[in-house]
């Protein structure tokens, strides 16, 4: 089942949007799924609920060949293999199908796991580096599930630091085949994966990646974890103790296994956000249901206001977070459909597009799993003593979402990746950011701007406007006080990338909106002005805390006291009725029984 975008033809370069405006005809929403996309999201929805979810009790006491089982079935539906090219058996959809799938199959956290580490990073290096052999051997039998694919980086001495393995791989004297010697941790699907992507250095140098099957000599499987959370997930050590992987099965080029390893994690990172949206619109479900019959004080306590309020946040971070992923995606979709199909350069130019929308990839990473703990730790509040009890979803949701804060790069990790993308791409010219920040400084030294916005949700677009402004400053300010050694200014990075996030996430609420508006009218899209309004009254404030994290430390006396009276002048606005706005969101998703947006 192939599907085609129906996205804007103008391609978007990536970390933009914090210099500039994008017009609304170049963002995609939600709202702009054709009816492919529609039918793909319909249909992982629906094998969700009728395949996934009856056995998630037997999924989560770990029976391996019911997940298996599954991951077949969604194979034959064309759910696990939307990234694989058709003439290897897959489905070939576009990046925004392959999000709705992510996001509309996450009914169970463990299963979600399951399903993500084979069809993306277990299958999709295969896909994007292999060699022409390698493709025709292993992706018709990944797409169709009779192999389970699983990605071994990590380590016990290099998580986060990935690229220095201790795992090595020395050519064996015949030639014929790499002896690799190490252990790798935390590996997805490792109990009952068939392949393997493994990472090793070439003679203890040269960081590289190869294919490694189950069946080869000196491949072996250490016990399952005993985890916290995703407890129906395989997760064990490979032990790799002279293991014998022919030369043919060598992926990419000795020494280049990073390029594979940052591009497949910018995939899973936009379809791990797609999930945790996913994941937050499920468990909003059993909130409401449950707080529509728990009575307490003679009535049920979905009557009662921090009960609406905690239901309201819940919904403005899905609707947020549904703006998020799909712009990004949308934009990625645009940059994939100027790549010239059966092009000598097409896998290195698919590559690229991919990596142009590495800050925002990070940016969903984040950005999503945070929002998911929020709404996992609002439901155990909602559902009191029972959110304790394991025959509850609370108790289940709360602990499989902490771990979305370690996969694929853990949360810190991402928020140095977007101030450290961003910088870097602003001193090699390829976005000008530093003429962006200048100009900035000239503006707020020059005291307060006339020019007013007008139309719909002026003054929300007014803080967005500002909010980037802020973000700008504090990145100069930073930049003039460490220069080169900002990089190791770990706390700056962060709060920049925290102000960062918050500008995307701000103006993705809006732009959608803003779409609504304009196609449907102000009275059709009250609510989804509700939920951006709700959104960013808590953003703004968010903004500032962070920016006045980085000025106390970048300045002190005369200079700190004016970069904090140019921030009061940015950050300020006159606040909305939150309160009224989230009884108003909260009482249409009781209505509907559901996120109904």
């Amino acid at each position: 089942m192939a599907t085609t975008a129906s996205v804007s033809k103008q391609r978007t370069v990536g970390g933009s949007f914090l210099l500039e405006e994008h017009k609304l005809d170049n963002v995609f929403t939600p709202e702009d799924f054709n009816e492919d996309q529609q039918m793909v999201a319909k249909l992982a929805e629906d094998f969700a609920n009728n395949e996934i979810v009856p056995m998630i009790e037997r999924i989560e006491h770990k029976e391996w060949d019911v997940t298996r089982e599954l991951l077949k079935k969604a194979s034959e539906a064309g759910l696990t293999n939307a990234d694989v090219p058709a003439e290897y058996g897959g489905s070939e959809m576009d990046k925004v199908s392959s999000a709705l799938i992510a996001d509309h199959i996450a009914k169970s956290g463990s299963f979600s796991v399951s399903y993500g580490a084979h069809s993306g990073i277990g299958t999709l290096p295969i896909v994007y580096f292999g060699t022409e052999d390698q493709k025709k051997k292993y992706l018709p039998r990944l797409a169709s599930g009779e192999l389970i694919g699983a990605y071994a980086l990590s380590e016990s001495t290099s998580g986060s630091d990935a690229m220095n393995p201790r795992t090595k791989a020395v050519l064996a004297a015949d030639g014929k085949h790499y002896v690799l010697n190490g252990e790798k941790m935390w590996i997805t699907n490792a109990n009952f994966a068939d392949l393997y992507i493994v990472f090793a250095k070439v003679d203890g140098e040269k960081f590289t990646a190869f294919i490694v099957e189950k069946t080869f000599p000196g491949f072996s499987v250490g016990a399952e974890e005993k985890k916290l959370g995703i407890r129906g997930s395989s997760t064990a050590p490979l032990i790799l103790n002279d293991c014998q992987v022919p030369v043919e099965n060598l992926l990419g080029e000795i020494g280049k296994g990073h390029i594979i390893a940052f591009n497949i994690l910018n995939i899973g990172r936009f379809k791990l956000g797609a999930a945790c949206v996913g994941g937050a619109r499920n468990i909003l479900s059993h909130t409401i249901a449950y707080a529509k019959q728990r009575k307490a004080f003679g009535k049920v306590i979905a009557d009662f206001g921090l009960i609406r309020e905690k239901l309201a946040q819940i919904v403005a971070g899905i609707y947020t977070g549904e703006a998020m992923v799909y712009r990004t995606v949308g934009m990625m979709d645009v940059a994939l459909g100027e790549v010239e199909k059966g092009g000598a350069e097409e896998s290195k130019e698919t590559r690229k597009a991919i990596e142009e929308y590495a800050v925002e990839c990070s940016i969903i990473k984040v950005w999503a799993s945070e929002m998911l703990d929020m709404a996992v730790d609002e439901t155990v509040q909602v559902y009191g003593g029972y959110g304790f009890v394991e025959e509850y979803p609370a108790e289940r949701a709360y602990r499989d979402s902490r771990v979305n804060r370690i996969f694929e790069g853990t949360n810190e990790i991402n928020r140095m990746i977007i101030t450290g993308f961003l910088m870097k791409r602003a001193i090699s010219g390829q976005l000008p950011l530093l003429p962006a920040i200048k100009k900035v400084m000239d503006e707020v030294m020059a005291g307060p701007s006339t020019d007013e916005i007008e139309g719909a949700l002026a003054a929300e677009r007014t803080i967005v406007g500002n909010a980037k402004k802020v973000g700008l400053l504090v990145a100069g300010a930073a930049s003039q006080k460490y220069m080169q050694d900002l990089v190791n200014q770990q706390e700056v990075m962060g709060a920049i990338a925290d102000i960062i996030i918050e500008a995307f996430a701000m103006e993705s609420a809006v732009l959608r909106t803003q779409k609504l508006i304009e196609s449907k009218g102000e009275k059709e899209a009250e609510v989804a002005t509700a939920l951006t309004q709700i959104y960013i009254a808590g953003a703004i404030g968010r903004v500032e805390a962070s920016a006045k994290k980085v000025m106390a430390a970048v300045a002190e006396g005369d200079m700190l006291r004016t970069q904090l009276m140019i921030l009061r002048r940015l950050v300020k606005h006159e606040p909305v009725n939150v309160i009224a706005l989230q009884q108003h969101a909260a009482q249409k998703v009781l209505e509907a029984d559901k996120y109904a947006f």
